[in-house]
Protein backbone atom coordinates (compact mmCIF):
# COMPACT_ATOMS: atom_id res chain seq x y z
CA UNK A 1 0.00 0.00 0.00
CA UNK A 2 1.49 3.32 -1.27
CA UNK A 3 2.43 5.59 1.91
CA UNK A 4 3.03 8.83 -0.40
CA UNK A 5 0.77 11.27 1.67
CA UNK A 6 1.43 14.46 -1.11
CA UNK A 7 -1.66 16.51 -1.88
CA UNK A 8 -1.78 14.57 -5.19
CA UNK A 9 -1.90 11.47 -3.79
CA UNK A 10 -4.72 12.40 -1.73
CA UNK A 11 -6.48 14.12 -4.31
CA UNK A 12 -6.33 10.48 -6.48
CA UNK A 13 -7.78 8.46 -3.82
CA UNK A 14 -10.15 11.25 -2.98
CA UNK A 15 -12.25 11.13 -6.35
CA UNK A 16 -13.92 8.55 -7.93
CA UNK A 17 -11.97 6.08 -10.48
CA UNK A 18 -12.60 6.85 -14.05
CA UNK A 19 -15.00 4.87 -16.03
CA UNK A 20 -14.05 3.45 -18.86
CA UNK A 21 -15.06 3.95 -22.66
CA UNK A 22 -17.69 0.88 -23.68
CA UNK A 23 -15.41 -1.63 -25.18
CA UNK A 24 -15.26 -1.35 -28.99
CA UNK A 25 -16.71 1.69 -29.08
CA UNK A 26 -15.57 4.29 -31.73
CA UNK A 27 -13.60 7.53 -31.13
CA UNK A 28 -14.83 10.48 -33.06
CA UNK A 29 -11.38 10.84 -34.41
CA UNK A 30 -10.43 7.47 -34.80
CA UNK A 31 -7.77 6.99 -37.53
CA UNK A 32 -6.55 10.88 -37.49
CA UNK A 33 -3.09 11.12 -36.79
CA UNK A 34 -1.60 14.92 -35.86
CA UNK A 35 1.87 15.70 -35.21
CA UNK A 36 2.13 17.97 -32.96
CA UNK A 37 4.94 20.67 -32.85
CA UNK A 38 3.23 22.99 -29.99
CA UNK A 39 4.53 24.19 -26.60
CA UNK A 40 3.41 26.35 -23.57
CA UNK A 41 -0.61 26.22 -23.43
CA UNK A 42 -2.51 27.30 -26.84
CA UNK A 43 -1.15 24.97 -29.10
CA UNK A 44 -0.86 22.17 -26.56
CA UNK A 45 -4.51 22.26 -25.55
CA UNK A 46 -5.79 22.15 -28.62
CA UNK A 47 -3.96 19.57 -29.43
CA UNK A 48 -5.04 17.39 -26.34
CA UNK A 49 -8.81 18.74 -27.46
CA UNK A 50 -8.45 15.87 -30.51
CA UNK A 51 -6.40 13.52 -28.42
CA UNK A 52 -9.42 13.71 -26.06
CA UNK A 53 -11.57 12.98 -29.06
CA UNK A 54 -9.18 9.89 -30.10
CA UNK A 55 -6.71 11.05 -32.36
CA UNK A 56 -3.06 9.60 -32.08
CA UNK A 57 -1.25 12.99 -31.33
CA UNK A 58 2.56 12.53 -31.64
CA UNK A 59 4.03 15.83 -29.52
CA UNK A 60 7.56 16.47 -31.04
CA UNK A 61 9.43 17.90 -27.83
CA UNK A 62 13.43 18.78 -28.20
CA UNK A 63 15.18 16.15 -26.51
CA UNK A 64 16.79 18.30 -23.80
CA UNK A 65 14.10 20.12 -22.07
CA UNK A 66 10.77 19.49 -23.75
CA UNK A 67 8.11 21.78 -24.02
CA UNK A 68 8.92 25.15 -21.61
CA UNK A 69 5.77 24.30 -20.01
CA UNK A 70 7.08 21.13 -18.40
CA UNK A 71 8.77 23.84 -15.89
CA UNK A 72 5.94 25.85 -14.95
CA UNK A 73 5.22 25.67 -11.19
CA UNK A 74 4.20 23.68 -9.62
CA UNK A 75 5.97 20.79 -10.28
CA UNK A 76 4.29 17.07 -10.29
CA UNK A 77 6.00 15.09 -7.05
CA UNK A 78 7.67 12.10 -8.30
CA UNK A 79 8.02 13.01 -11.92
CA UNK A 80 11.15 14.83 -14.28
CA UNK A 81 10.17 17.41 -16.01
CA UNK A 82 6.27 17.44 -15.91
CA UNK A 83 4.34 20.27 -13.82
CA UNK A 84 1.13 20.75 -12.74
CA UNK A 85 0.07 23.19 -16.11
CA UNK A 86 1.96 20.35 -18.39
CA UNK A 87 -0.05 17.29 -16.73
CA UNK A 88 -3.07 19.42 -17.40
CA UNK A 89 -2.71 20.67 -20.93
CA UNK A 90 -0.77 17.39 -22.71
CA UNK A 91 -2.70 14.00 -21.76
CA UNK A 92 -3.72 11.14 -24.33
CA UNK A 93 -0.95 12.22 -26.50
CA UNK A 94 2.48 10.64 -28.01
CA UNK A 95 5.85 12.30 -27.47
CA UNK A 96 9.05 12.21 -29.54
CA UNK A 97 12.64 13.69 -28.88
CA UNK A 98 13.97 14.97 -31.61
CA UNK A 99 16.87 17.54 -32.14
CA UNK A 100 15.81 19.82 -35.35
CA UNK A 101 18.69 20.94 -35.76
CA UNK A 102 19.85 17.25 -37.05
CA UNK A 103 19.38 16.37 -40.74
CA UNK A 104 18.41 12.43 -39.25
CA UNK A 105 15.75 13.95 -37.19
CA UNK A 106 14.19 16.04 -39.71
CA UNK A 107 14.06 13.28 -42.16
CA UNK A 108 12.18 11.36 -39.31
CA UNK A 109 9.64 14.26 -39.18
CA UNK A 110 9.29 14.80 -42.82
CA UNK A 111 8.48 11.23 -42.94
CA UNK A 112 6.15 11.40 -40.14
CA UNK A 113 4.12 14.48 -41.73
CA UNK A 114 3.74 12.83 -45.13
CA UNK A 115 1.31 9.95 -43.38
CA UNK A 116 0.11 12.59 -40.85
CA UNK A 117 -3.31 14.56 -41.45
CA UNK A 118 -2.60 17.26 -39.43
CA UNK A 119 0.77 19.34 -38.61
CA UNK A 120 0.09 22.48 -35.59
CA UNK A 121 2.88 24.42 -34.68
CA UNK A 122 3.09 27.77 -33.07
CA UNK A 123 6.66 28.87 -33.08
CA UNK A 124 7.57 31.93 -33.87
CA UNK A 125 7.36 33.07 -37.42
CA UNK A 126 9.79 31.96 -39.47
CA UNK A 127 11.22 28.89 -37.58
CA UNK A 128 9.38 26.39 -39.61
CA UNK A 129 10.34 27.79 -42.53
CA UNK A 130 14.03 27.58 -41.39
CA UNK A 131 13.66 23.53 -40.62
CA UNK A 132 12.16 23.11 -44.06
CA UNK A 133 8.95 22.58 -42.70
CA UNK A 134 6.23 25.22 -43.40
CA UNK A 135 3.23 24.87 -45.21
CA UNK A 136 4.84 25.16 -49.02
CA UNK A 137 7.34 22.68 -48.16
CA UNK A 138 4.98 20.15 -45.92
CA UNK A 139 1.94 20.27 -48.22
CA UNK A 140 4.54 18.97 -51.32
CA UNK A 141 4.86 15.88 -48.35
CA UNK A 142 1.24 15.92 -48.08
CA UNK A 143 -1.64 17.30 -50.73
CA UNK A 144 -4.05 16.27 -48.03
CA UNK A 145 -2.28 17.62 -44.92
CA UNK A 146 -4.37 20.49 -42.75
CA UNK A 147 -1.74 22.30 -41.30
CA UNK A 148 -2.51 24.60 -38.93
CA UNK A 149 -0.16 27.43 -37.54
CA UNK A 150 -0.74 29.33 -34.34
CA UNK A 151 0.82 32.46 -33.70
CA UNK A 152 0.67 35.76 -31.56
CA UNK A 153 -0.53 38.59 -34.13
CA UNK A 154 -0.70 36.30 -37.71
CA UNK A 155 2.07 35.10 -40.37
CA UNK A 156 2.16 37.76 -42.58
CA UNK A 157 1.97 41.55 -41.94
CA UNK A 158 4.08 44.18 -39.89
CA UNK A 159 3.13 42.87 -36.32
CA UNK A 160 4.20 38.62 -37.97
CA UNK A 161 7.68 39.16 -35.60
CA UNK A 162 6.33 39.69 -32.17
CA UNK A 163 5.77 37.58 -29.40
CA UNK A 164 2.65 37.12 -27.55
CA UNK A 165 1.76 35.61 -24.00
CA UNK A 166 -1.94 35.09 -22.98
CA UNK A 167 -1.43 38.29 -20.10
CA UNK A 168 0.31 40.77 -23.12
CA UNK A 169 -2.71 39.86 -25.09
CA UNK A 170 -5.39 40.87 -22.30
CA UNK A 171 -4.02 43.72 -22.18
CA UNK A 172 -3.47 45.23 -25.66
CA UNK A 173 -7.42 43.09 -26.67
CA UNK A 174 -9.24 45.63 -23.84
CA UNK A 175 -9.77 42.97 -22.07
CA UNK A 176 -7.88 44.20 -19.01
CA UNK A 177 -9.51 47.31 -19.25
CA UNK A 178 -12.81 46.45 -19.06
CA UNK A 179 -12.04 43.98 -15.85
CA UNK A 180 -12.05 44.80 -12.32
CA UNK A 181 -13.27 48.27 -10.01
CA UNK A 182 -13.51 51.58 -11.21
CA UNK A 183 -11.33 53.20 -8.56
CA UNK A 184 -8.28 51.76 -9.43
CA UNK A 185 -6.49 49.87 -12.60
CA UNK A 186 -8.02 47.28 -14.73
CA UNK A 187 -6.67 43.59 -14.06
CA UNK A 188 -6.25 40.28 -15.92
CA UNK A 189 -7.96 37.36 -14.96
CA UNK A 190 -5.43 34.97 -13.38
CA UNK A 191 -7.11 31.93 -15.88
CA UNK A 192 -4.87 31.73 -19.03
CA UNK A 193 -8.30 33.04 -20.99
CA UNK A 194 -6.81 33.72 -24.39
CA UNK A 195 -4.52 30.74 -24.65
CA UNK A 196 -7.78 28.83 -23.64
CA UNK A 197 -10.09 30.51 -26.10
CA UNK A 198 -7.51 30.33 -28.91
CA UNK A 199 -7.09 26.52 -28.23
CA UNK A 200 -10.58 26.49 -28.49
CA UNK A 201 -10.25 27.87 -32.12
CA UNK A 202 -7.76 26.20 -33.36
CA UNK A 203 -9.13 22.83 -32.65
CA UNK A 204 -12.73 24.06 -34.45
CA UNK A 205 -10.49 25.37 -37.07
CA UNK A 206 -8.76 22.03 -37.46
CA UNK A 207 -11.95 20.02 -37.45
CA UNK A 208 -13.77 22.38 -40.01
CA UNK A 209 -10.42 21.96 -42.28
CA UNK A 210 -10.72 18.15 -41.86
CA UNK A 211 -14.54 17.74 -42.90
CA UNK A 212 -13.80 20.39 -45.83
CA UNK A 213 -10.91 17.91 -46.83
CA UNK A 214 -13.34 14.85 -46.21
CA UNK A 215 -15.80 16.80 -48.43
CA UNK A 216 -13.53 18.11 -51.48
CA UNK A 217 -10.08 15.66 -51.16
CA UNK A 218 -8.12 18.88 -50.36
CA UNK A 219 -6.25 19.72 -47.08
CA UNK A 220 -5.33 22.96 -46.61
CA UNK A 221 -3.29 25.90 -44.78
CA UNK A 222 -5.42 26.97 -41.08
CA UNK A 223 -4.05 29.98 -39.15
CA UNK A 224 -5.55 30.76 -35.64
CA UNK A 225 -3.75 34.27 -34.10
CA UNK A 226 -4.28 34.85 -30.35
CA UNK A 227 -4.36 38.44 -30.70
CA UNK A 228 -7.69 37.92 -32.51
CA UNK A 229 -9.06 35.72 -30.22
CA UNK A 230 -8.52 38.02 -27.56
CA UNK A 231 -10.56 40.59 -29.27
CA UNK A 232 -13.06 38.09 -29.39
CA UNK A 233 -12.87 37.03 -26.13
CA UNK A 234 -13.38 40.62 -25.08
CA UNK A 235 -17.11 39.48 -26.02
CA UNK A 236 -19.93 41.91 -27.43
CA UNK A 237 -18.09 44.97 -25.67
CA UNK A 238 -16.35 45.44 -29.25
CA UNK A 239 -20.11 45.64 -30.79
CA UNK A 240 -21.32 47.80 -27.81
CA UNK A 241 -18.55 50.32 -28.69
CA UNK A 242 -19.03 50.48 -32.73
CA UNK A 243 -22.38 51.18 -31.88
CA UNK A 244 -22.61 54.39 -29.17
CA UNK A 245 -18.93 55.09 -29.56
CA UNK A 246 -18.46 54.96 -25.54
CA UNK A 247 -16.12 52.66 -23.84
CA UNK A 248 -16.36 49.27 -21.83
CA UNK A 249 -16.28 50.70 -18.13
CA UNK A 250 -15.36 48.58 -15.21
CA UNK A 251 -17.98 47.42 -13.06
CA UNK A 252 -16.40 44.90 -10.77
CA UNK A 253 -18.77 42.31 -9.88
CA UNK A 254 -21.97 43.63 -11.04
CA UNK A 255 -23.31 43.87 -15.11
CA UNK A 256 -23.58 46.87 -16.70
CA UNK A 257 -26.40 45.46 -18.71
CA UNK A 258 -28.81 43.70 -15.93
CA UNK A 259 -29.67 44.06 -12.10
CA UNK A 260 -29.74 43.30 -9.86
CA UNK A 261 -26.42 40.75 -11.02
CA UNK A 262 -23.31 40.50 -8.75
CA UNK A 263 -22.45 39.04 -5.73
CA UNK A 264 -24.43 38.73 -2.22
CA UNK A 265 -24.11 37.77 1.13
CA UNK A 266 -26.52 35.42 2.68
CA UNK A 267 -25.78 34.94 6.84
CA UNK A 268 -23.19 32.77 5.89
CA UNK A 269 -22.19 32.72 2.64
CA UNK A 270 -21.68 35.17 -0.67
CA UNK A 271 -23.15 34.08 -3.63
CA UNK A 272 -23.89 35.41 -6.90
CA UNK A 273 -27.02 35.79 -8.77
CA UNK A 274 -27.77 36.94 -12.35
CA UNK A 275 -31.29 38.81 -12.87
CA UNK A 276 -31.38 38.51 -16.82
CA UNK A 277 -34.22 39.67 -17.45
CA UNK A 278 -37.89 41.11 -15.74
CA UNK A 279 -39.00 38.03 -15.16
CA UNK A 280 -36.12 36.94 -13.05
CA UNK A 281 -36.46 39.80 -11.03
CA UNK A 282 -40.45 39.26 -10.27
CA UNK A 283 -39.44 36.03 -9.47
CA UNK A 284 -36.91 36.68 -7.15
CA UNK A 285 -38.36 39.47 -5.20
CA UNK A 286 -42.04 38.26 -5.00
CA UNK A 287 -41.04 34.46 -5.08
CA UNK A 288 -37.72 34.20 -2.85
CA UNK A 289 -38.16 37.54 -0.88
CA UNK A 290 -41.58 38.05 -0.66
CA UNK A 291 -41.30 41.65 -1.11
CA UNK A 292 -44.64 42.37 -3.59
CA UNK A 293 -43.47 45.90 -2.35
CA UNK A 294 -40.56 45.44 -4.96
CA UNK A 295 -42.04 43.42 -7.84
CA UNK A 296 -44.60 46.59 -8.11
CA UNK A 297 -42.52 49.43 -8.23
CA UNK A 298 -42.87 51.14 -11.03
CA UNK A 299 -39.02 52.28 -11.70
CA UNK A 300 -37.88 48.83 -10.79
CA UNK A 301 -40.10 46.70 -13.04
CA UNK A 302 -38.04 47.54 -15.77
CA UNK A 303 -34.05 47.04 -16.09
CA UNK A 304 -33.09 50.41 -17.04
CA UNK A 305 -34.88 51.57 -13.97
CA UNK A 306 -32.98 48.85 -11.75
CA UNK A 307 -29.76 49.67 -13.55
CA UNK A 308 -30.51 53.28 -12.39
CA UNK A 309 -31.25 52.65 -8.84
CA UNK A 310 -28.78 49.75 -8.62
CA UNK A 311 -27.28 51.01 -5.54
CA UNK A 312 -30.50 51.60 -3.60
CA UNK A 313 -31.86 48.27 -4.86
CA UNK A 314 -28.65 46.38 -3.53
CA UNK A 315 -28.75 47.39 -0.30
CA UNK A 316 -32.30 46.40 0.59
CA UNK A 317 -31.61 43.07 -1.06
CA UNK A 318 -27.95 42.53 0.78
CA UNK A 319 -29.80 43.44 4.02
CA UNK A 320 -33.00 41.02 2.90
CA UNK A 321 -30.07 38.16 1.93
CA UNK A 322 -28.53 38.67 5.21
CA UNK A 323 -31.52 37.29 7.57
CA UNK A 324 -30.97 33.59 6.43
CA UNK A 325 -27.97 31.20 5.68
CA UNK A 326 -27.37 30.52 2.49
CA UNK A 327 -29.13 26.68 2.72
CA UNK A 328 -32.67 28.63 3.33
CA UNK A 329 -31.79 30.85 0.23
CA UNK A 330 -30.92 27.94 -2.00
CA UNK A 331 -33.78 26.02 -1.81
CA UNK A 332 -36.06 29.02 -2.45
CA UNK A 333 -33.91 30.34 -5.50
CA UNK A 334 -34.20 26.62 -6.90
CA UNK A 335 -37.71 26.34 -6.49
CA UNK A 336 -38.07 30.23 -8.25
CA UNK A 337 -35.87 29.15 -11.48
CA UNK A 338 -33.39 32.50 -10.37
CA UNK A 339 -29.55 31.92 -12.11
CA UNK A 340 -27.34 31.63 -8.79
CA UNK A 341 -24.16 29.87 -7.59
CA UNK A 342 -21.83 30.02 -4.53
CA UNK A 343 -19.00 31.91 -4.41
CA UNK A 344 -16.33 29.06 -4.23
CA UNK A 345 -12.10 28.45 -4.54
CA UNK A 346 -11.06 26.38 -7.11
CA UNK A 347 -11.10 23.24 -4.79
CA UNK A 348 -14.66 23.96 -3.17
CA UNK A 349 -15.33 24.02 -7.37
CA UNK A 350 -13.83 20.62 -8.38
CA UNK A 351 -15.13 18.99 -4.55
CA UNK A 352 -19.10 20.55 -5.53
CA UNK A 353 -21.99 18.10 -5.76
CA UNK A 354 -22.06 19.60 -9.33
CA UNK A 355 -19.04 18.64 -10.39
CA UNK A 356 -19.22 15.40 -8.51
CA UNK A 357 -22.72 14.58 -10.45
CA UNK A 358 -20.86 15.39 -13.91
CA UNK A 359 -17.63 13.09 -12.72
CA UNK A 360 -15.45 15.97 -13.88
CA UNK A 361 -12.21 15.34 -11.65
CA UNK A 362 -11.58 11.69 -11.49
CA UNK A 363 -8.54 9.45 -10.78
CA UNK A 364 -6.41 7.62 -13.66
CA UNK A 365 -3.45 5.01 -13.72
CA UNK A 366 0.01 6.50 -13.64
CA UNK A 367 2.82 4.32 -14.82
CA UNK A 368 5.29 5.77 -11.82
CA UNK A 369 2.96 7.36 -9.57
CA UNK A 370 0.46 4.89 -9.36
CA UNK A 371 -2.92 7.28 -10.30
CA UNK A 372 -3.21 10.51 -10.67
CA UNK A 373 -6.26 13.61 -10.56
CA UNK A 374 -7.68 13.97 -13.88
CA UNK A 375 -10.48 16.55 -14.92
CA UNK A 376 -12.82 15.44 -18.02
CA UNK A 377 -13.29 16.81 -21.04
CA UNK A 378 -16.80 18.89 -21.06
CA UNK A 379 -17.44 17.82 -24.41
CA UNK A 380 -19.81 14.25 -24.50
CA UNK A 381 -20.25 12.34 -27.08
CA UNK A 382 -23.46 9.90 -27.35
CA UNK A 383 -22.34 7.49 -30.09
CA UNK A 384 -18.19 8.18 -30.32
CA UNK A 385 -17.60 9.13 -26.19
CA UNK A 386 -14.08 10.87 -26.01
CA UNK A 387 -11.25 8.58 -24.90
CA UNK A 388 -10.06 7.08 -22.32
CA UNK A 389 -7.82 9.56 -20.63
CA UNK A 390 -3.38 8.84 -20.16
CA UNK A 391 -1.28 10.48 -18.62
CA UNK A 392 0.81 13.22 -20.30
CA UNK A 393 3.81 11.83 -21.49
CA UNK A 394 7.38 12.35 -20.49
CA UNK A 395 10.26 13.89 -22.97
CA UNK A 396 10.77 11.11 -25.88
CA UNK A 397 8.22 8.66 -23.95
CA UNK A 398 7.37 7.09 -27.09
CA UNK A 399 10.31 7.91 -29.56
CA UNK A 400 10.68 4.12 -30.38
CA UNK A 401 7.02 3.14 -30.20
CA UNK A 402 6.41 5.75 -33.04
CA UNK A 403 9.37 5.28 -34.91
CA UNK A 404 8.56 1.59 -35.10
CA UNK A 405 4.38 1.21 -35.30
CA UNK A 406 3.90 4.42 -37.04
CA UNK A 407 7.79 4.29 -39.62
CA UNK A 408 8.69 0.90 -39.65
CA UNK A 409 11.83 1.37 -38.33
CA UNK A 410 13.51 -1.79 -36.33
CA UNK A 411 15.96 -1.31 -33.41
CA UNK A 412 18.68 -1.08 -35.66
CA UNK A 413 17.77 1.96 -37.26
CA UNK A 414 16.14 3.63 -34.06
CA UNK A 415 19.54 2.87 -32.37
CA UNK A 416 21.82 4.09 -35.27
CA UNK A 417 19.59 7.14 -35.48
CA UNK A 418 20.59 7.96 -31.18
CA UNK A 419 24.08 6.87 -32.11
CA UNK A 420 24.03 9.78 -35.20
CA UNK A 421 22.47 12.50 -32.30
CA UNK A 422 18.85 12.61 -33.60
CA UNK A 423 17.56 11.64 -30.55
CA UNK A 424 19.94 14.57 -28.60
CA UNK A 425 21.47 12.61 -25.51
CA UNK A 426 18.22 11.02 -25.37
CA UNK A 427 18.12 6.79 -25.91
CA UNK A 428 14.57 5.96 -26.64
CA UNK A 429 13.31 2.78 -25.08
CA UNK A 430 13.47 0.21 -26.88
CA UNK A 431 16.60 0.82 -28.96
CA UNK A 432 19.11 0.42 -26.44
CA UNK A 433 19.72 -3.13 -27.67
CA UNK A 434 18.80 -3.11 -31.23
CA UNK A 435 18.11 -7.05 -32.56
Amino acid sequence: MSTDTSPLARAAAEFPRHEPRPPGAPTALQGIRVVDFTHFIAGPLATMILADMGADVIKVEPPARGDEVRYYPPAVPGLQSQSGPFVWSNRNKRSVALDLKADDALAVVRELIAQADVVVENFSTGVMQRFGLDWEACRKLNPKLVYCSVSAYGREGPFADRLGFDPVVQAESGFVSMNGYPDRMGVRASSAVMDIGTAMMVSNAILGALVARERQGEGQYVEVALFDTGLLMTGWATMQHLVTGLEPQRNGNTSPDTCPSGVFQASDKPFYISCGNDKIFQRLVAQVLDRPDLAEDPVLRDRNGRIARRDELFEVLNSEFGKHPWAHWQERMRGAQIPYGLVRTVGEAIRSPEARARRLVTSIDHPELGSIPNIASPIRYGRTPMADPTPAPAIGQHTAQVLAEVLGYDAQRIAGLAEGGAFGTRVPRGAENPA
